[in-house]
Parts: structure tokens; C-alpha cells; sequence
């Protein structure tokens, strides 16, 4: 990198000290390298003036040309407001700032002539503009951005201190325009000649001050499609290095404990779904190499009998396996399900977590240690360095994105030769997002669900059939059915409106009385104890309503409840909509969603709950949430720091992606150690990548 761009932001001309200090705190830029990739969030067409008699209360942005009068402070002390007074001849228009008075009301000069441009508002059949740039017709540098304007994301605390994203223009144009300025390529010449890619420095300049649009659409494309680049090419290149360096446990036979499962154990006939994705694990683990494995599937697919399956292949050759599940409900879940379908069969299954007593622990270390130990079920308590395998061959790992990096990889450590890894997911993942987040796993999806089940019909309800609602809910109870009902709070919060747990057991309580009715209460707060007394009463059917929060989100597997109440569901994003709703429909009776909320909801909040009524198809849903909320809201991407994208947009770049992604995996296939002279370049700013990336290695 040029050295001049490593130079701290307060040394670039116009921001000193307290400036540089506030893009710090409230923007992370340190350098002028970061300012250069604060990149504009939209760009204004500023090639048009118009008349202010012209103006219409549906347009999004104008420009004006007049003369400045009548500027004055009014409101009274603490509520002051800066207003002043544009005429151009056809009328006049009122310019208002209720922040920076004294620094605007220093800035301007009463009949001058200025530019205005900003969001008109209309009020009484007149007009005005609230915070409005103010330019010098006149001014060369004004001239320059008569094109297209970028406009740059701030702060609310930078706008009040005069930091505006017209300040932020300034200082980039400072930036661009001193002589030292100069930026690297970072892809090959050939590469880029044969993708049609703009110079990297030429991209850098028109994304901040685009001379026309053809040229902003062509810095934009080259700018994702090196961010994407990089991305991939680490991803493929670990997956290429552990298919090539690490050695892995070959699992050569098929035998008796899985036929014997397959034959007189499955308590339904697999979907074709999941006869795939078993070939596709049966073919990874012959080969010696580790397989690392995704495995996507809705709620309720079948992917622990996939899991299951895989775990009495590595038995089968006289290995152990383990599952790590992210919590205890979870973790006792799967030990139910795997011990109730293995028990014609010579498997030893235990659990091991948090709360295993001293004695149990020990006797499960030293099973483990001697091999007498088949399958260990568990939470993060299976990472632990006191928990040693003799023989670990396969290694599930359920609800990953809940599990950091770290924490992955001590699996790793628990054998000579790394396990097979096998990571399952109930929330389907866009395919642009999983090519980011999981591109050096291989994926697997199953996509049918097993036969018999009924779609959950899906009805959203305001608050206003509330009563409707509690008389259905007391029909399917009479029915011996059971019932969620699920709340984003657990209190009453002073700044949100959304439903309360509490004040719903209450009034729960009061509509369905004991002791003809019985209701548990579950939520984050409780002790593991008191959750777990809670969740037995509900799956032994003493209680027939669970009121809860999210903490039922995942692994509770209740055939007989068939009804799911999620009030404020507004609150919650699709993902999560879907894995509530995905509590319900495991058993044979008709199953139902009910998302409740108060009339008061956004564009976005009414288009989620239509989504939700339309689908029961996660794979959309996970698409549409991808759309709607972008890739850094998503649950369990945060932490990878993979989607930390300066500029490349997971929902609308998928052309671009599938493009970076091939060329990289064309680059490494003809030069795997990026050796060769062309790749000296790339080379030499990969490592520089890995450096500054954030996210681990171990998916």
C-alpha cells in the first residue's frame, strides 16, 4: 500500500484534531486509506436546475438557483431554528436548519446567489427544504459536482458538529486531489483485461466523483468483483489445501450397525432428499481426505437421521462420533432421538453437558478414553480439554452459526488425524450467502420433506381477534392438542410497545384457569433447572400451553403441539418466524401459525408476515430475508465478520459473485501456491488480505 494512505486522517487538510477524533468514534476511519473505502451510500443526479414554480410535492431531490434573503434565527431558546428566504423570480421558497445555526448562519451572505439542493417538503401549499446544500454557482469546485453527487453516510452526532456528507465530499475531493495520492492494482493485467475490469485507481476516483453514470456503473462493478474476488479465492484456496495436505480417516466399509438401522430401524422410508445427501457423505469419507460437509435442510427435513446414519458409518470402522448441539434442550433433544431409534441396536450413547455431575463425567471420560464410548451428545462441553476420544471419526456439529470459530476447531484437535465434520443447519442460507459464508465447505440440501406431513396454514391476525383467537385455541386444546405462545420480551420495556411476556402469562392465566387448563412459563432468565422442569411438563402433555420467548426457537420437538402463537410478530425477522413456526407440524394433525400484531406496521414488517402467509418453503423465506434486511442482520452472521462488505451487496450481486468465484477457482486450479510471474501481483495483496481479514478459518 502507498504509505501516504496510511497516514492518520487528522493530517488531511480540513480535519485537524477534533474532527479527525469524531471520524474515529463514529465512523471508524483512522486513515485516509479508510476514507478513500468509505464509499457513498447513493449518488444524485445534480445535472438539472429547476424553476421554483416547477416544484411537485412528489419529487425526491431538486436543484434551485436564487438569490438569499431574509435569514433569520426564530423559536425560542433550546427549540431554535435557522430559516431564510430563496426567490429566483417565479417564487419563493423557505430554506430551514435546526442544527449548526451559528456555523450555516456564518457561512452564508444575504443576496447572494446560491445553488440550493435538497428534499422539498410540502405544508399549506408551500414549500420548503430542511437542511439544504448550499453552493457558489460560481465556485470551480461547486462546477465539479454538477454531475453526479455522492452522497456519504454520518452521524447524527457529525451532522450536528458541521460534518455533514457535504463536508465528507470535501474531504475525500482533498484526498483524491493531492499529488501523492496513488493506488496499487490488485488483480493481474490479463484478469483484468479478460473480465473488462476498470483500473483499480480509475475505479477508486469515479466511485466517489463518477463523470456519468456508465462510468459509476463501471467503478462499481469493479470494486465488488475484487471484493468478491478475494473472498473466494481464500475460501477455495483452504478448501483446496485441506482436500490436498490434510490427511484424513478413510471409512472404507459399510456395515452391519447401518444396515442393520437402515433395515429394521428407520421408522419411515427416507425421502429421496436424504438418500442423496447420504451418497454424497458415503463417497467424502472413502476417500481419505477430511470431508467438511453442510448440510442445509428446512425445519423438520430429517437431517438427524442424516446425521445419525453418518455417525454408525464411522462405528461401523471402529470409530467414535459425537454431536455438539448449542444448548442443553437441544443437546437432551438429540439424545432422545438418537437413543429411541438405536435401541434394538449394541450403540452406547451418552450426553455430556454443563450440568453432569462429577461421577457421570468421569465415567464418560474414561468410556471415551477406552473406546467402550460410541456416540458423546453434548454441548460446548465436548470441546473441553479434560474430554478425550480414542478414536473420533466424525464430528456433527448442529446449528453451527451458534458455535464461534474457535470453538469449532478444538474438535479438530481431538484425534491424530482431524474427523470427518459434518455441519447441520436448519436455516436454509441464500445461495449467494452461503458461497460467502461457507464457500470451502462442500453443501448438501434437502429439500423434501418426509411424507405425511401437512403444510402449517400460516393466518395473520391483529390484535383486535384476540378473543377469536383464544376460542380456537381452546378448541384445539379440547382436540388434546397443545399450544406455543411466544413473546419478543420477557418485561415491559419504557421504549418498546411490543407484547411482554410477563403481562401474557398473566392474562394467559386468567382466560384458560386452572385447573381445567395448565401453562408453563420458558424464557432466558429462568435456571437451567427451572427450564427444564418447565419443558417436561410440556412434553409429557401436564401443561397444554408453553408461553415463551425465542428460547424455543430451536430444538423442541413436540409432536402433539400444533399450534403457534407468536405475538408482536412484526418484531421478528422471516428467519426467525420460520424456526417458531417450525415448532409446530411434526406430528399428523393439522398444524397453525398465527402471527399477531397491532395495526401500526411498516412497508417492510407487512411484507414479511405476507411472506410468511404465502410459504412454508425456507429456502424462499431465507431469500426474501436476504432482500429485505441484507446479509449483517441475518441471525449468526455477525460473528463471522465475513460480511463486513465495503461495497458488494449479497442480495442484488450474485452475477458478480458466481463471475469472482469461477475466476478464482480458474486462477488456482492452473496455480494452486500463486507462484507462477503473472500471480506475483495477486499474490503479494492476497497476503496482505489475510491479514486484514477477520474471519477465521474453520467453518
Amino acid at each position: 500500500m502507498n504509505p501516504f494512505l496510511n497516514t492518520p486522517i487528522e493530517y488531511l487538510k480540513g480535519v485537524g484534531p477534533a474532527r479527525g477524533e469524531l471520524l474515529k468514534k463514529e465512523l471508524q476511519i483512522f486513515t485516509f486509506n479508510d476514507l478513500l473505502f468509505h464509499f457513498p451510500y447513493r449518488h444524485i443526479d445534480r445535472s438539472k436546475t429547476y424553476k421554483i414554480n416547477e416544484i411537485g410535492a412528489d419529487m425526491p431531490y431538486i436543484q434551485i438557483k436564487g438569490i438569499l434573503s431574509n435569514l433569520r434565527t426564530v423559536g425560542p431558546i433550546g427549540q431554535q431554528r435557522l430559516v431564510a428566504e430563496l426567490h429566483d423570480g417565479t417564487g419563493t421558497i423557505e430554506l430551514v436548519w435546526f442544527q449548526g445555526h451559528k456555523w450555516v448562519k456564518e457561512a452564508l451572505k444575504p443576496s447572494k446567489v446560491y445553488l440550493v439542493f435538497g428534499k422539498p417538503s410540502e405544508f399549506n401549499g408551500s414549500y420548503s427544504i430542511i437542511h439544504p446544500n448550499m453552493d457558489d454557482p460560481d465556485d470551480i469546485e461547486t462546477k465539479k459536482y454538477l454531475h453526479i453527487m455522492p452522497l456519504y453516510s454520518v452521524t447524527e452526532k457529525m451532522r450536528a458538529r458541521g460534518l455533514d456528507s457535504r463536508v465528507m465530499m470535501k474531504l475525500v475531493n482533498t484526498l483524491l486531489l493531492d499529488t501523492r495520492f496513488s493506488v496499487e492494482e490488485n488483480l493481474p493485467e490479463p484478469l483484468c483485461v479478460q473480465q473488462k475490469l476498470m483500473n483499480r485507481q480509475h475505479a477508486l476516483q469515479s466511485i466517489h466523483f463518477p463523470q456519468n453514470v456508465t462510468e459509476l456503473a463501471n467503478a462499481e462493478y469493479r470494486l465488488k468483483f475484487e471484493e468478491f474476488f478475494f473472498i473466494q479465492l481464500r475460501l477455495l484456496r483452504f478448501k483446496m489445501k485441506r482436500t490436498q495436505l490434510v490427511n484424513g480417516i478413510k471409512l472404507e466399509y459399510i456395515g452391519k450397525l447401518f444396515n442393520a438401522f437402515y433395515n429394521d430401524c428407520l421408522p419411515f422410508e427416507l425421502t429421496n432428499a436424504q438418500k442423496k445427501v447420504i451418497k454424497e457423505i458415503r463417497i467424502d469419507v472413502k476417500k481419505g481426505i477430511q470431508m467438511n460437509r453442510l448440510v442445509q435442510g428446512d425445519v423438520g427435513s430429517g437431517k438427524t437421521v442424516v446425521a445419525l446414519m453418518s455417525m454408525l458409518m464411522a462405528i461401523d470402522n471402529g470409530y467414535q462420533a459425537c454431536m455438539m448441539a448449542p444448548t442443553e434442550i437441544l443437546a437432551t433433544q438429540h439424545l432422545e432421538t438418537v437413543t429411541h431409534l438405536l435401541k434394538k441396536l449394541p450403540v452406547t450413547v451418552k450426553l455430556l453437558r454443563g450440568a453432569t455431575g462429577a461421577k457421570e463425567r468421569r465415567i464418560i471420560h474414561e468410556q471415551l478414553e477406552s473406546g467402550e464410548l460410541d456416540i458423546l451428545i453434548g454441548t460446548h462441553a465436548l470441546i473441553e480439554s479434560k474430554v478425550k476420544f480414542k478414536n473420533l471419526g466424525m464430528a456433527i456439529i448442529d446449528e453451527q452459526h451458534r458455535f464461534g470459530v474457535e470453538q469449532r476447531s478444538k474438535l479438530w484437535q481431538k484425534n491424530k488425524f482431524p474427523p470427518h465434520v459434518l455441519v447441520m443447519t436448519a436455516t436454509p442460507i441464500p445461495r449467494t450467502l452461503a458461497m460467502t459464508l461457507y464457500g470451502d465447505l462442500d453443501t448438501s440440501v434437502i429439500d423434501e420433506m418426509p411424507a405425511g406431513r401437512k403444510p402449517i396454514q400460516t393466518l395473520m391476525r391483529y390484535d383486535s381477534s384476540r378473543l377469536a383467537i383464544f376460542g380456537f385455541l381452546k378448541n384445539e386444546i379440547a382436540k388434546g392438542r397443545q399450544v406455543y405462545i411466544v413473546y419478543p420480551l420477557i418485561e415491559e420495556s419504557e421504549t418498546l410497545t411490543f407484547k411482554n411476556l410477563v403481562e401474557g402469562y398473566e392474562s394467559i392465566c386468567k382466560e384458560f384457569p386452572e385447573p381445567k387448563y395448565q401453562v408453563s412459563i420458558l424464557h432466558g432468565r429462568l435456571k437451567a433447572k427451572e427450564k427444564a422442569f418447565e419443558m417436561n411438563r410440556f412434553v409429557k402433555g401436564e401443561t397444554q400451553i408453553m408461553v415463551a420467548t425465542t428460547v424455543i426457537e430451536v430444538g423442541v420437538n413436540i409432536p402433539n403441539a400444533s399450534v403457534m402463537v407468536i405475538e408482536s410478530a412484526q418484531k421478528f425477522g422471516l428467519s426467525q418466524l420460520h424456526q417458531l413456526r417450525g415448532r409446530v407440524g411434526r406430528g399428523a394433525d393439522q398444524s397453525y401459525c398465527i402471527l399477531m400484531s397491532d395495526m401500526k406496521l411498516t412497508t417492510e414488517a407487512k411484507q414479511r408476515l405476507k411472506a410468511m402467509c404465502e410459504t412454508n418453503d425456507g429456502f424462499k423465506i431465507a431469500e426474501m430475508d436476504l432482500k429485505l434486511r441484507g446479509p449483517g442482520e441475518l441471525e449468526g452472521t455477525a460473528q463471522s465478520g465475513i460480511l463486513d462488505l465495503k461495497i458488494a451487496d449479497l442480495a442484488k450481486d450474485t452475477n458478480i459473485l458466481v463471475l469472482a468465484r469461477q475466476t478464482a477457482q480458474e486462477v488456482l486450479n492452473e496455480d494452486p501456491e500463486l507462484k507462477l510471474e503473472q500471480n506475483k501481483l495477486l499474490a503479494y495483496h492476497y497476503a496482505l488480505y489475510r491479514k486484514t481479514a477477520k474471519w477465521g478459518r474453520i467453518s
